[in-house]
């Protein structure tokens, strides 16, 4: 099973990103399984949710953080994750 991995791991790497993207894509959707609800289901579940954060930003039980905060937050746990994880597992050296 490990060498079939590292085949199919290995003809991966080949292709171009944009292709890559799509393979993954297909098969991260593989994990999830079919929708167990409509999408009419979906809108008006999103819709109700999105009603209730905005009364609860107008009532005052949650506020708003700014988008560069939250983005440099999640760079930050990106970044001490990834200095957890042993050099031969990240693969090619990413700047984030």
């Amino acid at each position: 099973m490990a060498a079939i991995l590292k085949d199919i791991e290995a003809q991966a790497l080949e292709l171009s990103p944009k292709v890559r993207g799509s393979l993954i894509h297909r098969l991260i959707l593989s994990l999830e399984g079919p929708a167990e609800e409509a999408p009419a289901e979906i809108a008006k579940a999103w819709d109700t949710e999105i009603a209730r954060r905005i009364a609860d930003l107008e009532a005052g039980r949650s506020q708003c953080i700014p988008a560069d905060e939250v983005f440099a937050e999640i760079d930050a746990i990106i970044r001490n994750t990834m200095s957890e994880v042993p050099l031969r597992a990240r693969g090619p050296e990413r700047v984030y």
